[in-house]
């Protein structure tokens, strides 16, 4: 038996009954004969808590400690859980990410890991312990400062050290049983997948899926480390994430899945001189923003102006400092106005299929079109096409599109056990 990673989310370790659901089920793989490294995040929402907390004591509270701040959560759950595996007669040590050997970059809320050195876990699977890891934290390669690597970075936490380690498996245990064709609180009668491909999985969260998180399947990708995700609310077998030759023998669907994102805004450029360099000059304002742009439109110049218009959607929280990036290129650009939406949602069909079977991208949008969903934005990649709506049909949207596709299951599969879906 060799390395097993498994990592849980805040909904399986959200109070002290989930703490102890969870260290029954650590125990049980070490008894099985592996050697066990656990990665978890924060309680329930203990970040969340924390992140309101500061900002009714400070407005702009420095990244730096907002990080020292942020990685508390999920240094109680770690020490909790070594509590309560001591309490069923297995040896656990918790380790924090610095301690565990995780090296970002120095950027604070968004650090990227560089490298993982995990001597101290490896000594404590020699003595025979369960390591314990704080997720979603590591330590700054140049300042020593304590980072954090965004939301949903215990996955990430979770892949590098199973891909550091050759652990056999990486296990992502949330509140649901695996990966659904979609969001099951919207579509109830979403299938679980056996197995999905890397790619697919990736575009999925990319495009709002948020089961795993875009950086941990990357990363698991590069180093193709298996991930199991699955519940820890039950027993069943979950959703596995491998290589496509691996996944095409197993199953054959045309669409891996439907997701959907809330989370974005489109911002309009009106009036921009259609001329060469202005679109650069818009976009390179935006990076040095630190604004990264998802689904990027422009229209044909009108022939009696000579001027165009340029579309693209961007994180909404993100939205206001675009803006003000972009007010202060008016005269330098000549652009007329800058029009800001966030009433808007994505939806997504994702499928490694799609290359080999015509006819999917008139199904989707007939689809649409049946549901009475007006399309804004349209952007497609190889296995993929997404659309922007408007977000009061964004269910509308994600539920029709499932159903024309023949996703839905004859009995309900999905089950949300925690209320979060993580």
């Amino acid at each position: 038996m060799g390395i097993v990673v498994q990592k849980y989310g805040g909904s399986s370790v959200a109070d002290a009954d989930g703490i102890k659901r969870v260290a029954q089920r650590i125990v049980d793989a070490k008894r099985a004969g592996h050697d066990v490294v656990v990665v978890v995040s924060a309680m329930g929402d203990t970040t969340d808590e924390l992140i309101d907390l500061a900002e009714q004591v400070s407005p702009l509270p420095a990244g730096r400690e907002l990080d020292m701040l942020l990685t508390a959560g999920e240094r109680i759950s770690m020490a909790l859980l070594a509590m309560a595996i001591g309490n069923l007669g297995q040896e656990a040590q918790s380790f924090t990410g610095s301690q565990a050997g995780v090296i970002t970059d120095s950027v604070h809320g968004k650090a990227k890991i560089i490298d993982v050195t995990p001597g101290r876990i490896e000594k404590a699977l020699a003595q025979g312990a369960v390591a314990i890891v704080a997720g979603f934290q590591g330590v700054s390669q140049d300042t020593k400062d304590i980072t954090t690597l965004g939301r949903g970075g215990s996955d990430t936490t979770a892949v590098a050290l199973a891909a550091a380690m050759d652990a056999d498996v990486c296990e992502i245990y949330s509140d649901v049983d695996g990966v659904f064709t979609a969001d099951p609180r919207i579509v109830p009668s979403a299938r679980k997948r056996d197995r999905i491909s890397y790619e697919e999985m990736l575009e999925m969260a990319a495009s709002g899926a948020k089961i795993l998180h875009l950086r941990c399947v990357e990363y698991a990708r590069r180093y193709q480390m298996p991930i199991h995700v699955r519940s820890s609310f039950s027993k069943r077998t979950g959703t596995w994430i491998a290589e496509d030759a691996e996944v095409e023998q197993m199953e054959q669907a045309i669409i891996a899945g439907v997701a959907h994102d809330r989370s974005e805004a489109k911002i309009t450029v009106v009036g921009v001189p259609d001329k060469v360099g202005e679109a650069a000059r818009i976009f390179e304002a935006l990076s040095e923003a630190g604004i990264n742009l998802d689904m990027i439109v422009q229209n044909v110049s009108a022939a009696a102006t000579n001027l165009t218009d340029i579309s693209f959607t961007l994180p909404r929280e993100d939205g206001q400092k675009a803006m003000a990036a972009l007010a202060q290129l008016k005269d330098e650009v000549g652009y007329d106005s800058l029009l800001y939406d966030d009433r808007i949602g994505k939806v997504s069909l994702v499928g490694a299929g799609m290359r080999s079977h015509p006819g999917v991208t008139a199904k989707f949008f007939a689809a649409l079109a049946n549901a009475g969903v007006n399309i804004e934005m349209i952007s497609t990649s190889e296995i993929r096409i997404s659309v922007i709506v408007d977000e009061s049909q964004v269910d509308d949207a994600v539920a029709a599109t499932h159903t024309a596709f023949d996703l839905d299951s004859d009995e309900v599969e999905a089950v949300v056990y925690g209320g979060t879906g993580r």
